[in-house]
């Protein structure tokens, strides 16, 4: 432990070597804090040991197999969450009040390059709501992943957030669209899966039944130069799909996220409900307080009608 584990942490920073904060019967138990503000846990029985932390992997450990919680025994996972949250909830105890939204992101929030940026997304831009506070946002999300539909998916969809250094509001509002259509999916009363490979190269976001669909969020006309009205915005945008990852796709549903646009944009855009260069297509926009408004515009292959409030 001490010379295999402690003194190369010991080489990055000051490490200090204390005792977790909870108990793990039947197991011996080690916890690693770093000055740099890295962490890591260590736990091992006869036979078997596991480390999870986000610190410089010792070299010791780089020919380990390894294992996604599901795959471990349910207690050691049970116990490496209650210690990750308590330091979560540590540095942002806001957190602590939108359970499920910490514990599906816990990955990027403990990640090495993604904490500070993703406690700053969901602090202060409402989780991608740009118009909405903290706590209705995040409220959409945690009720939401309180349904437990994206668990078995938790790696896949929590990583499109992101675990870069930088905050890119532009990236991380379009990665939270997908959870969006997750939600309208779920509510609609289908079954999916995300993140479907292609033989094209291509992957596209969801498989519900056998509709394949695409899923794009668009910036607001305001902060468009080349579209700089709502219509021209979204048309720009599914012409863009239509020419990438969907022309080879004929069928997939693209599902245009307007959430980014203010109130009169969208009211304006769902007034003149516009043909737009790919179809099928749904463009939708949601608020904290958990509606969804859109319009179809071809035949859309799936029935929206239970999640998304249609023009009449």
């Amino acid at each position: 432990m001490r010379q295999q584990l402690y003194q190369p942490l010991q080489s990055v920073a000051n490490t200090a070597w204390v005792e977790p904060h909870n108990e793990l019967h039947g197991w011996e138990t080690a916890r690693f804090e770093l000055d740099n503000g890295d962490r890591a846990l260590f736990a091992w029985r006869d036979g078997e040991a596991y480390w999870m932390g986000n610190t410089e992997t010792p070299s010791a450990l780089w020919k380990t197999n390894k294992r996604g919680w599901e795959e471990v025994p349910f207690d050691l996972a049970r116990w490496a969450r209650k210690e990750l949250l308590a330091d979560l909830y540590a540095e942002a105890p806001w957190l602590a009040d939108y359970e499920y939204l910490a514990w599906f992101f816990l990955p990027v929030f403990m990640s090495k390059d993604g904490t500070e940026t993703a406690i700053r997304f969901f602090r202060d831009h409402a989780a991608g709501f740009p118009d909405a506070d903290r706590d209705a946002g995040l409220s959409f999300y945690d009720e939401f992943l309180k349904t437990g539909v994206l668990e078995p998916h938790r790696e896949t969809m929590a990583g499109k957030l992101g675990t870069s250094g930088q905050l890119d509001l532009t990236r991380m509002r379009a990665a939270m669209a997908e959870f969006t259509v997750a939600k309208l999916l779920y509510d609609a009363g289908y079954e999916f899966d995300p993140e479907i490979e292609l033989d094209s190269g291509y992957a596209l976001d969801f498989r519900a039944g056998d509709t394949m669909i695409e899923v794009t969020r668009p910036q607001p006309p305001a902060k468009r130069s080349n579209a700089t009205t709502p219509i021209a915005a979204v048309k720009e945008t599914a012409r863009a799909k239509g020419r990438g990852q969907l022309d080879t796709h004929a069928g997939a549903l693209l599902i245009v996220d307007a959430t980014s646009f203010p109130d009169d944009a969208w009211r304006s855009l769902r007034a003149e409900s516009p043909s737009l260069p790919y179809e099928p297509a749904l463009v939708i926009r949601a608020r904290p307080e958990g509606r969804i408004e859109g319009f179809e515009v071809g035949n859309v292959p799936i029935d929206v009608a239970d999640a998304v409030a249609l023009p009449a």
